[in-house]
């Protein structure tokens, strides 16, 4: 048997389960779901390792072989934790899609995966099941919560995911993986093209556990987040340091900024993590007397605009840690009164930053450019798109990680982040591809020509747009706004639905048919 490492996930919930199995390391609270009427769903360390080795000995049974990737297409339940650690167990590899998904995004990442089967739930089976007869290769289902007659669908293999976890078996043997093995593979937004799934090793996941570190959490801390696990930042700011340093976190499963507050003072959370828009959102909440009191001390934001800055730390009695950080690499960090306002902050010490132009020449300050990053010592590790070797070669150039994204400098070095390189368009924190959006409101009935683009948020977030959809009516007399509203939102995920109409004559073009933004 190999020795155990902590940086490899079933390996560390093996230790912890035998050094604190009774320790109430997750909580999924039921407050914003029902005011509390139900019993939220805790796992101890125990459980995890408990349910995670059934479901590890199911994947067996499905003949799951290491390396294998399978979907896991939820919102934040236990049992998408549980599913993560039984693919490490297992040695086989798991790919996080956001659960709102429609299904030809879904056929596309189950077939560039190259996913033998998906976990999902009654909620969203529908589009999986539509998904599947595009994927050939799909052979099996977890079904979380089926709805009347799902779990009895004849075409592939369908078990209810409450069954799997009601049977006793026993203890399998973990697979012999290293920590150059890929435990992950999580997918970008797709902001010009299809998306690119980035490939992520135990050497990485497991690294993001000392991510509490970094944010400087105490021993007592209890962290607390909305966002889905199919995003990095809920990994790293919430999850994977929970897990590894046992901060008691909890999680809700979606964001609502309408109960945020009260979450945390029930369960006593004092952290949070924030991104793009929802700084605003929660701040335009009406102001109440008792909004400072609340046991939260620091909430780790991506995209606090400069304008309510200073105002939402003392409104609510926190300090802002803001920081900025790349599913592919490179990260900075702006901790409460080190940086200025409105600053993603400088990297840590292991890593070295600049912001440079079109000919890689480093910007002076001020200067808008590229932020790039490597190594301290010079080195740059490959980034590694699954199946997809020209995006990952194109990804680090001379040397340097791409981000993708434009920024500058300050005099004293100081990181500024701008906004997204190309056509897309950062809303609420998701990159999104505006082809996507223009697809769907063209087969309407009631548009004649699209064109889709960006204009500074309402919110002020840096870096974020608000999506506008101009168009021309088929027939301006019967257009209808509400109708072609209600088609984009159940053609389109929540993020992508546009902020606005903008009904024209005709969009403006140039000579070679260019929309002119």
């Amino acid at each position: 048997m190999r020795e155990r490492n902590e940086f490899i996930l079933a390996d560390l919930i093996s230790l912890r389960a035998e050094q604190k199995p009774d320790l109430d390391v997750l909580t999924f609270e039921h407050y914003s779901l029902d005011d509390g009427a139900s019993a939220d769903e805790v796992r101890t360390y125990a459980d995890l390792f408990t349910n995670a080795n059934r479901l590890a000995a199911w994947l067996l049974a499905r003949g799951m072989r290491r390396g294998e990737r399978f979907v896991i297409m939820l919102r934040n339940h236990p049992e998408f934790v549980e599913a993560m650690i039984a693919a490490s167990m297992t040695g086989t590899v798991f790919v996080p899609v956001d659960p709102r998904t429609r299904a030809d995004k879904i056929a596309f990442m189950v077939n560039n995966s190259g996913s033998r089967g998906v976990v999902c739930a009654g909620y969203n089976f529908a589009e999986v099941e539509q998904a599947r007869r595009s994927c050939p290769a799909l052979e099996w289902s977890l079904l979380l919560e089926p709805e009347a007659g799902q779990a009895e669908a004849a075409a592939w293999h369908i078990d209810p995911l409450h069954e799997v976890l009601a049977a006793a078996v026993p203890t399998v043997q973990m697979a012999a993986v290293t920590l150059s093995d890929p435990i992950q593979i999580i997918y970008t937004s797709g902001t010009t093209g299809d998306p690119k799934g980035i490939v992520g090793n135990n050497q990485r996941f497991g690294g993001t556990g000392m991510m509490g570190f970094v944010f400087g959490y105490q021993p007592d801390e209890r962290p607390y987040t909305g966002l889905s696990f199919t995003h990095n930042n809920a990994q790293a700011t919430a999850l994977c340091p929970s897990l590894y340093g046992g901060h008691r976190a909890v999680f809700s499963r979606k964001f609502t900024k309408s109960k945020l507050w009260e979450i945390c003072r029930r369960y006593g959370c004092t952290t949070f993590s924030i991104l793009g828009g929802m700084a605003t959102a929660i701040y335009s909440e009406a102001p109440r007397a008792d909004d400072a009191d609340n046991p939260v001390r620091l909430v780790l934001s991506a995209g606090m605009p400069a304008a309510i800055w200073q105002k939402f730390a003392q409104r609510f009695g926190v300090q802002i840690f803001e920081f900025y950080g790349a599913a592919e690499g490179g990260m900075s960090f702006n901790p409460p009164g080190v940086g200025p306002v409105g600053s993603i902050g400088k990297p840590p010490p292991t890593l070295e930053a600049r912001i440079v132009d079109e000919d890689d020449r480093e910007c002076a300050p001020f200067e808008q450019g590229e932020i790039v990053f490597r190594n301290a010592d010079g080195s740059c590790p490959p980034v590694e798109y699954f199946h997809n070797p020209e995006a990952s070669a194109k990804k680090i150039r001379a040397g340097w990680n791409r981000s993708g994204d434009v920024g500058h400098s300050d005099a004293e070095g100081w990181l500024y982040f701008d906004y997204r390189k190309g056509g897309g368009i950062r809303h609420n924190g998701d990159f999104i591809n505006t082809g996507f959006i223009e697809k769907i409101i063209a087969e309407s009935s009631l548009v004649d020509d699209v064109f889709v683009y960006g204009v500074p948020a309402l919110s002020g977030a840096p870096g974020e747009k608000d999506v506008v959809a101009a168009l021309v009516a088929r027939d301006p007399a019967a257009f209808d706004p509400a109708a072609l509203f209600a088609h984009c939102c159940a053609g389109l995920e929540p993020n992508f639905v546009p902020s606005y109409l903008q009904v024209v004559d005709e969009i403006p073009k140039t000579a070679s048919e260019k929309p002119q933004e």
